[in-house]
């Protein structure tokens, strides 16, 4: 049991770490601290999906909580759910674009508001680990089992907007996505080269996490091979997605968070855009630009969507390539940003890179922490904040460090107004920190 509770979800290898009597003793767990009659569970591909979820839904029901079972969806499937049918709260077993040894949940409360450690997670926690498990019920709650694909799909296609006809290849990693994709995208005027598309819980193919690079080889061969307009990637569970230009080059996601902001804010000024610290100059540029209101935030879904309710934004962005809309429970979605991103196609707009961005680099440091403050002491001469990890501000560059959660490595992104700048100050980082981890 020992870490598989984290900062945003719950995950661990299976069966060591996480199996099917502590997913029963989840199930118990999770409508007691959130207080839920009713909620949502959902499932991924992964093998070993079906019997931890199952093993979820037995937990819920020992304890007289009602289960609309929406089987193998994306996770976004599952946060449309929550909120479209009105539940108290909802469980997607799932370990996102981890390797397939892993297995987990991600969990909501009512309208799709994620748990935190801070904010559920840890409570859950508590709980298992002490075994003051909640009593069973004298009645046990009821299994509704329900297709959502249909009402899905309507609530997506709210989004699309003179989508042209256009070619798009499509790589689902061998993740949920590709069991709907065709069902879900069918009606609009795109033809398909797909990639990847039978869902496989073992990634025979490659790893279902389109933020590296090597993942997205296929899928720009493929875009050059067939003279496609665009290439999309998702993750394992559908909540991230990533993009490949007509001649291959793939699109960072910052670039597509300012795409998208200037799509919002041409039909809603004054809207407030979310990003998270590690984008370029080039968001808050343009949401400006477009007469939105810029708000930064650190990095992570449950800290992003908190956020995005606070201040009722249009729309949120991250690097790793999630994407939150206000107008789906303020929750992720990478087959909206599909939408939305065809949308920007079909109107013939393209991305703006004016600077320089190294891409995430990791490092192994065991003193995360001393590392940070030795970095504060390097550039003390910058603009510093602490949001999230160390940022280090000047004219033309900036950096952040920050800490992983689960390993004992630091995250570093740098951005600069020249291709030379960014290298000679990528290669000052690398001096200061340590070597990269290839």
């Amino acid at each position: 049991m020992a870490g598989i509770f984290k900062a945003y979800d719950i995950r661990g290898i299976y069966p060591a770490e996480l199996n099917e009597s502590l997913a029963r003793k989840i199930g118990m767990a999770f409508p007691a601290v959130i207080g839920a009659k009713n909620i949502v569970v959902g499932r991924d591909m992964r093998v070993s999906a079906p019997s931890i979820q199952k093993a979820f839904i037995e937990g819920a029901t020992a304890v007289g909580c009602d289960v609309l079972d929406v089987g193998m969806v994306s996770t976004p499937m599952n946060y449309f759910a929550i909120g479209f049918y009105e539940r108290d709260g909802g469980a997607q077993a799932t370990a996102s674009h981890n390797p397939g040894k892993y297995i987990g949940f991600k969990v909501s409360r009512e309208q799709a508001i994620p748990m935190s450690y801070e904010t559920g997670i840890g409570e859950i926690e508590e709980v298992v680990k002490s075994g003051h498990l909640p009593a069973m019920a004298m009645k046990k709650g009821k299994v509704e089992t329900k297709n959502i694909v249909a009402d899905y799909k309507k609530h997506l296609m709210k989004f699309a907007d003179k989508i042209r006809p256009l070619k798009i290849a499509v790589d689902t990693g061998n993740g949920v996505v590709g069991a709907f994709f065709n069902e879900v995208f069918g009606d609009l005027p795109l033809e398909i080269i797909p990639l990847y598309f039978e869902p496989d819980g073992t990634f025979p193919n490659h790893e279902a996490n389109p933020l590296k690079p090597e993942n997205m080889r296929d899928l720009q061969k493929a875009v050059k091979e067939h003279g496609a307009d665009l290439g999309a990637a998702f993750d394992g569970d559908g909540d991230r997605s990533a993009y490949v230009d007509e001649q291959g080059n793939i699109i960072s996601s910052d670039l597509i968070t300012a795409l998208l902001a200037r799509e919002i804010l041409q039909k809603e000024k004054g809207a407030g855009i979310l990003y998270d610290l590690r984008s370029s100059w080039v968001v808050k540029e343009e949401i400006l630009k477009y007469g939105g209101v810029p708000y930064i935030d650190r990095v992570g879904h449950a800290y992003m969507k908190a956020t995005m309710r606070k201040h009722g934004c249009a729309l949120g962005g991250e690097l790793s390539g999630h994407y939150y809309w206000r107008d789906n429970y303020y929750a992720d979605s990478g087959e909206i940003a599909l939408i939305k991103v065809l949308n920007l196609l079909s109107a013939e707009k393209k991305p703006l890179r004016r600077y320089f961005a190294t891409g995430e680099i990791n490092f192994k440091v065991e003193d995360k922490d001393g590392k940070m403050r030795e970095l504060e002491q390097i550039f003390h001469d910058g603009k510093i904040s602490h949001l999230d990890g160390i940022s280090v501000e000047y004219k033309d560059w900036w950096f952040n460090v920050r800490k992983s959660n689960t390993e004992p490595v630091l995250r570093l992104n740098l951005e600069a107004k020249t291709k030379e700048l960014m290298e000679q100050k990528k290669a000052a980082l690398i001096k200061a920190i340590n070597a990269p981890i290839i």
